[in-house]
């Protein structure tokens, strides 16, 4: 007789705490995946159900709630994660009881575990890009700033990298703000920015403190157009937070952004839209987020197992028609192969799609052994035709 029991898996995400707001986008891009599966007959038959809590942000309860998950509530596989010190905590835990977590948000790449499908850009996804189109559009001399935790610091150390590789490449000075920074920690920086006169500034600043550095910047009275803030971690959720004044000119890399103009993107921001109205906006984490849950769905179809010697096998190598484009899963690092994007904030509040890769993608290369910019082709006002 068929299996017909319901499979769990956890959902860890926080929907309080500092990065509340994209971290709430994942969790209901993994929500809404889910509700398709079911839907659509769920896993052969058997309905996905969502185990779910809320860690506030606080890395040691990322640890314990991913701990209750599997000991308690019988999950296998876990999405989560936004941080690199909330996955740095959950790790430990799914390899002590071989589990599998998916993990879908940028990060600074160094990293391996066979217990994680990376499902985030690694750095030769959206670092090298964002370098190479800042100075030949901008110049080299770069002022950093992150918030005060791991992806922020080691991006940072690779992005001065590529920079001092560039004839002419200069770091001008590297500042870090606290988690739960207040307006009064951008005002110093703000001053010492306008003062140095960069090229652009790069920003890894996370969470609510977006909307602080860009309002600060804008109120000193810097020019986008002329002196841009690149990121790695602005999306349109901190875009509708700070609002049009203070967000047009400036420039983010990601593989995926609502502009993309596809019938398949269109149609699922929709649905989307539809479902849980216009409250959460869709953004890169939210678009790995919903595809991963999509490709966990097909991989346990054929595995008919979600048991993490089962599943893996059929995840390793799998190809998915994304929202960003057609992704793979490297089998030899557990990374996504990618399309990377350049995306400007224009004067309604959305990116335009400023340069992107070939329609093939970008392999993984997380420990940045084999990068070229070969693979990255600058193209002004891409084509609808290669977003499949």
């Amino acid at each position: 007789m068929a299996n017909s029991d319901p499979i769990h898996v956890g959902v860890l995400f926080s929907t309080s705490g500092t990065t509340a707001t994209i971290e709430r986008s994942q969790a209901f891009a993994t929500f809404f995946a889910i509700g398709e599966i079911n839907a659509a007959g769920g896993i052969n038959g058997r309905e996905l159900v969502p185990i779910y809590y809320d860690p506030q942000g606080i890395p040691k309860q990322y640890q314990a709630f991913a701990e209750r998950m599997i000991r308690d509530d019988c999950v296998n596989v876990i999405f989560g994660c936004y941080m690199s010190s909330t996955r740095k905590a959950v790790i430990p835990v799914v390899e002590k009881w071989r589990r599998l977590l998916l993990y879908p948000t940028p990060y600074e790449g160094f990293e391996f575990s066979p217990h994680v499908i990376y499902t985030g850009a690694a750095p030769n996804q959206n670092s090298a890009q964002l370098a190479d189109y800042m100075t030949r559009h901008y110049g080299a001399r770069i002022y950093l700033i992150g918030s005060d935790y791991i992806y922020p610091y080691e991006s940072n150390r690779i992005m001065s990298d590529f920079i001092l590789e560039v004839p002419g490449g200069k770091k001008l000075a590297e500042r870090y703000v606290p988690l739960d920074a207040s307006e009064k920690d951008f005002i110093g920086i703000v001053k010492d920015i306008k003062a140095k006169a960069p090229d652009f500034v790069f920003s890894t600043v996370v969470g609510k403190a977006t909307r602080m550095l860009y309002q600060a910047y804008a109120d000193i009275g810097i020019d986008a157009s002329k002196t841009p803030i690149a990121s790695l971690t602005t999306c349109e959720a901190e875009i509708a937070e700070m609002g049009l004044r203070i967000a047009a000119g400036h420039i983010t890399s990601a593989p995926y952004f609502q502009s993309i103009a596809s019938e398949h993107n269109q149609a699922c921001l929709a649905r989307f839209h539809q479902q849980f109205g216009e409250e959460i906006e869709p953004n890169m984490c939210w678009e790995a987020a919903y595809f991963q849950t999509h490709l966990f769905a097909e991989a346990m179809r054929e595995a008919g197992d979600d048991a993490y010697d089962a599943l893996l096998p059929h995840l390793l190598g799998r190809e998915y028609h994304a929202l960003q484009g057609k992704i793979a899963i490297n089998p030899a690092n557990h990374h996504t192969r990618l399309n990377p994007r350049l995306g400007r904030v224009n004067q309604e509040g959305n990116f335009d799609i400023i340069a992107e890769s070939a329609p093939s993608g970008v392999e993984p290369d997380p420990y940045l052994v084999t990068h070229t910019g070969e693979e990255w082709n600058l193209l002004q006002r891409p084509p609808e035709a290669l977003y499949g």
